[in-house]
């Protein structure tokens, strides 16, 4: 996962929390009691916002590279008014660094109204390709206030915080798929002090974030913890080339043996102790190279992608579903420079071997003389929408499964600095989600009916399991709201019969 690593996803800015056992809060104040202490919270005409909430003790020390503990109940009332931090993290698609280890924290958002009844709640996992990203990137309003839902966005370890190994570190490789479960067990203690239905939780994640959905999903440990899941963008079979191996492409998820080998002499040191003392700073320079989750431990025993494949995942009603132009996005990162279209061929050999002629015959260059967009096109195939039509049909094949592709041509770009492309950008991997949140960008009218209807179906899915379409596959963009030929138009006939 090293090269999605480092272009993977960012959003806008928000904040968003939740609360404790006891009966449904009262009114629409700003302070909420949560199993730890009480918390305040702002209050506007349509939500109220609470940031910044310890769900575990700050994983510093000798809680660096260890499951998460619990937080130490404070007294009087804790200032929830500023989102939470950012995790240590390297810049990334414009976004900004951060060295705070200190950042176990999460947002909730629930609309300013009291509760006549319990909401259903929404938990939202960041993308960022697991080095980069936050939870307080994500205004939910929109979807906390037009659907009465109770919305949770949460931070995880990233990078080699949350995904170092070492030989002997108990939990190495997924502290930050760990820290995403004690996230959503701090929802089943707190959502009914917000407001919310413990009961009725949806899990729900972009990139990275639709990854970790995957990874809770064939997590035994998850059992329990959700009732719905909604995979943006996030195939558990996502599988891209691998650097320098011609013909070969590599999935997401790695083995703890093999995380375990990476993390043996990191920096210098001989032990964890001598990691454990070295500064943020320091470890940030090979924050990188952890980028996978890893298998075959205690929150991950199995290999998502052979748990989808097997039946071996929680059965509940999910959502899965793609951009149109996925590759669009990582192109220009992987091939800064026009490809000459003479080039096209060696660069499809480099990619596929001896399956490059019949790619080439498939995906002709179309004479603009810059092969970069047939390259994003079919890679976006291969890896992206193909491999989410599978997850469809292999998790539909014990629960209800339904499916969605944003496929705006015209939908504004979310990450600064981006030069042209051949062709543009298009719907490209992340563009869906400036229908969902409120990321600062300017919609058409047009646009906005279509963030309208997303917004609606997420939280009918929210509440129960169907977002509203019958077509196995839904087409979400202006003018065009009705199913979706995924299958045909993606050319996934053909890749199934290369792969």
């Amino acid at each position: 996962m090293t090269r999605i690593a480092t272009a993977a996803l960012a959003a806008a800015m928000t904040l968003a929390v939740i609360t404790a056992p006891g009966a449904l809060a009262e009114g629409g104040g700003p302070v909420v009691r949560t199993d730890k202490g009480l918390v305040r919270g702002a209050v506007t005409e349509q939500v109220r916002t609470f940031g910044n909430i310890p769900f575990a003790a700050a994983p510093v020390g000798e809680n660096r590279w260890r499951d998460p503990r619990p937080v130490t109940a404070w007294q009087g009332v804790r200032d929830a008014t500023t989102p939470a931090p950012f995790c240590a993290q390297n810049s990334q698609l414009g976004q900004p660094s951060s060295q705070v280890e200190d950042c176990l924290y999460l947002n909730v958002t629930t609309p300013a109204s009291s509760a006549r009844k319990a909401r259903p709640v929404m938990v939202w996992i960041h993308g960022g390709g697991f080095t980069a990203g936050a939870a307080s990137m994500y205004d939910a309003t929109w979807l906390a206030a037009k659907n009465d839902a109770v919305v949770v966005t949460v931070n995880y370890r990233l990078g080699v915080f949350g995904f170092f190994g070492h030989p002997g570190l108990a939990g190495s490789g997924a502290f930050g798929l760990a820290d995403q479960q004690a996230a959503l067990r701090w929802v089943q203690r707190n959502a009914r002090a917000f407001g919310g239905d413990a009961r009725n939780v949806t899990v729900f994640g972009e990139s990275a974030g639709g990854l970790s959905v995957c990874a809770q999903l064939a997590s035994p440990r998850a059992a329990g913890l959700f009732a719905k899941a909604i995979i943006q963008s996030g195939p558990c079979g996502l599988a891209l080339p691998a650097t320098g191996a011609q013909g070969e492409f590599t999935h997401v998820w790695r083995s703890r043996a093999d995380t375990e080998k990476a993390g043996t002499g990191t920096l210098g040191c001989a032990d964890v102790a001598c990691l454990r003392a070295k500064p943020v700073s320091e470890l940030l320079a090979v924050h990188e190279l952890f980028a996978s989750p890893s298998f075959d431990t205690a929150v991950l025993p199995i290999d998502p992608v052979v748990a989808q494949r097997t039946g071996r995942t929680h059965r509940v009603p999910t959502l899965v579903g793609t951009t149109h132009d996925e590759m669009t996005l990582f192109a220009p990162l992987f091939w800064p420079q026009p490809v000459p279209e003479t080039s096209y061929g060696d660069q499809l050999a480099g990619l596929f071997g001896a399956d490059a002629a019949k790619v080439g015959a498939r995906y002709p260059v179309n004479g603009n003389g810059d092969a970069r967009d047939e390259i994003a096109r079919l890679l976006t195939d291969r890896s992206w929408a193909c491999t989410s039509q599978v997850t469809r049909e292999q998790l539909g094949r014990h629960s209800r499964v339904s499916g969605y592709e944003f496929s705006d041509p015209d939908v504004p770009m979310i990450f600064p600095g981006f030069p042209p492309f051949p062709g543009g950008y298009k719907a490209y991997h992340g563009s869906e989600l400036l229908m969902l949140f409120d990321m600062g960008q300017t919609l058409t009218p047009a646009q906005r009916k279509v963030s309208d209807y997303m917004i609606a179906a997420w939280g009918r899915f929210a509440r129960t399991g169907d977002p509203g379409w019958r077509a196995a596959v839904q087409s979400l963009a202006p003018g065009s709201t009705g199913p979706a030929d995924f299958a045909r138009d993606h050319q996934c006939g053909f890749w199934s019969s290369i792969l």
